[in-house]
Order: C-alpha cells, then sequence, then structure tokens
C-alpha cells in the first residue's frame, strides 16, 4: 500500500504559528475507487488566509478541525485514475490536503490547463489563486475608471504586485505600499507602480497626500490597522475600498479595534466591499485567459519565492506573517512533470 506524508492541524495556536500547531505524518493511501483518481503533489500555494483556517472564527468556510489535514490550494500530475474525464498525464489542481500525494472524485479539483510559454509553477502561483484574487478586487469590486488613482497595501506581495499592473493596463495611477526600501524598489523598477511608500520609514499618510492631493480613488486593503486608517484618511469623495485582506490581525490573540477613520465612510460617501475569491470559481476560465495573455504578452510582471519540500511547508507559511517572503510563496513537494 502507498504511503502518503501529511500536514494535520494538531494544536489551535494562541497568536504565532508555534511549532507544534501543525504536525506531519506518515499514513497508509487507501486504493482507488471508482470515479476516482490519484495526484502526485508538485506544488502547494502559500496564502495568508491560510492562518484564519486555524482559528474559531466564524469565516466563509468552515476552519479546519483539529487532527484534520491541512489543506491549501495544490497543483500536481494525475498519475492514477479511475475516472473518465481525469486521464493520468494531466495536470489537476484544487483545495487539497497538505500532503506528497491526495485524491479526488473532482469535486474538489479541476483539470489544469497547459498554457504553451508559460512553465508550471508561473501558471498555478499567478492564475491559481493571486491572480484572479487581484483581477476580480481591482476590476469587480474596485472599478476604477482610466486616469483613476489606485493605492495598493502589501504591494510587493503575491495579489499585491499585480493589482497595481492590472491598475496601470486599465489606464490608472498606481501607487504602492510595501515594507523597507528593496521592495519599493521592485515596486517601481519591476511591477510598473508610479510611486512606492516605505512604511517602515516614512508616514504613510503625509507621503499618500503627496502623492494622492486629489485624493484616492481606488483603495485595495491587504493589510489593514494603520493601512488602511491611512488609505480611509486620504479617500476621495465617493471612492470605492476594496477589502481583500487583513493580514496584520491574523495573528492577533484579542479583539481588533475598528479603523479610526471609519467616520470617512460618511464624510466622504465612500463603498466599502469585502470578496472571497472562491465566490468567483465558475468565472475562472474567463479570469485565467485573460491573466494569462498579459503573461505571455510581458505586461504581467511577478516573482516566486519557492521552497522545497513538503517539510518545509510549515516555515514557507511563517514568511507571510513576518514580510520574509520575495514574491508569492509555494512549496515545490515533487518535480515538474
Amino acid at each position: 500500500m502507498r504511503q502518503v506524508r501529511r500536514w494535520h492541524f494538531n494544536k489551535r495556536p494562541k497568536q504565532d504559528i508555534e511549532p507544534d500547531t501543525l504536525v506531519l505524518r506518515e499514513e497508509p493511501l487507501a486504493a482507488l475507487k471508482d470515479g476516482e483518481f490519484l495526484v502526485r503533489s508538485v506544488y502547494l500555494s502559500m496564502d495568508a488566509t491560510n492562518r484564519l483556517w486555524l482559528g474559531d472564527l466564524d469565516l466563509y468556510m468552515a476552519p479546519v478541525s483539529l487532527g484534520a489535514p491541512m489543506i491549501g490550494f495544490l497543483a500536481g500530475e494525475i498519475i492514477e485514475s479511475r475516472h473518465p474525464d481525469f486521464p493520468v498525464g494531466s495536470l489537476a489542481a484544487g483545495l487539497k490536503p497538505w500532503a506528497d500525494f491526495v485524491v479526488s472524485d473532482g469535486s474538489d479539483m479541476q483539470l489544469m490547463p497547459n498554457i504553451p510559454g508559460l512553465k508550471m509553477a508561473d501558471a498555478f502561483g499567478i492564475l491559481a489563486v493571486a491572480g484572479p484574487t487581484a483581477l476580480v478586487g481591482l476590476m469587480e469590486i474596485g472599478r476604477p475608471k482610466p486616469g483613476d488613482t489606485v493605492v495598493v497595501t502589501a504591494a510587493a506581495g503575491a495579489v499585491g504586485m499585480l493589482v497595481g499592473q492590472i491598475a496601470k493596463i486599465h489606464g490608472c495611477r498606481a501607487i504602492g505600499i510595501a515594507g523597507g526600501a528593496e521592495k519599493c524598489r521592485w515596486l517601481t523598477e519591476e511591477f510598473g507602480y508610479d510611486a512606492a511608500i516605505d512604511y517602515k520609514s516614512e508616514n504613510v499618510v503625509e507621503r499618500l497626500r503627496q502623492l494622492a492631493p486629489d485624493g484616492i480613488d481606488v483603495h485595495f486593503e491587504n493589510v489593514g490597522g494603520e493601512m488602511l486608517d491611512a488609505g480611509l484618511t486620504v479617500m476621495k469623495d465617493f471612492g470605492s475600498v476594496v477589502i481583500c485582506g487583513l493580514i496584520s490581525t491574523y495573528n492577533s490573540a484579542e479583539p481588533v479595534p475598528g479603523p479610526r477613520m471609519f467616520r470617512n465612510l460618511i464624510m466622504r460617501r465612500l463603498r466599502v466591499e469585502g470578496f472571497v475569491i472562491l465566490d468567483y470559481a465558475a468565472r475562472y476560465p474567463e479570469f485565467q485567459a485573460k491573466l494569462a495573455q498579459w503573461m505571455l504578452e510581458g505586461r504581467l510582471h511577478y516573482r516566486l519565492h519557492v521552497v522545497d519540500g513538503l517539510d518545509n511547508a510549515v516555515d514557507a507559511l511563517k514568511l507571510l506573517y513576518s514580510g520574509g517572503n520575495q514574491g508569492k510563496v509555494m512549496v515545490r513537494i515533487g518535480a515538474e512533470p
């Protein structure tokens, strides 16, 4: 019988992810049933929302139960199949356990298109989660017009690095906020942002007022806390605030206070809307086709931060909350086919 190595949720963290929060176990893998297929895992996406799934909050989906396998977006190669629609040799992706092998009946995985000119790492890293999130958040929720000023927090992260470029493709002006001089250089030199603000060394509100003297049209929030307050402070009348993530709050052990500038929702007549990319699953082919075209045309630039080995998955996840990530974080579990 084949063995599988799989991460399990062992202990609910009080704040940061702890050494015993997740444990790696080796277990027997049952034989395939009719209508199932076996996937050899190749890449696992690390996403900020993974930390929320380890809590006990009321979420958009059920959190991971204690003792259950940890889950994430995973892509791999089908190596055995008893499902007519998922042939051996095909690539498949979906929300699955952190493991070197996974079994599916097709309800939680989709065939992953082979896009000529794109490596598997690039296709999965950008098209699985980060790219659709950036595209939906900006264009479906933010709805900027040509000439609008778009501000993005965590702009050097997996989603943020793409939002500014999509804004530029649609004729907007893009201002990114990131931590550290190096990441701010990426924003303007690699990712096409018109300006970058280093929140570690600059007064964000003052810089936003300098760079957007007429106010912000669309604020794309990935961080929360002080960054959200800064954006709310400088919003233009009738502007839009997109709530994509609140990563600064995910490890908090105490209730998070509300924004100090919440009053500007009234004073500036703002529209604030959050979203979850899973709600748009039916439109993924549309989004992925558009993003892939921009990638092939060289209009979307990105950085992938690939960590080798399933053993290192927890350390890879922690990078997202320490600012140690150098782009979109993925774990390479096995060799590309």
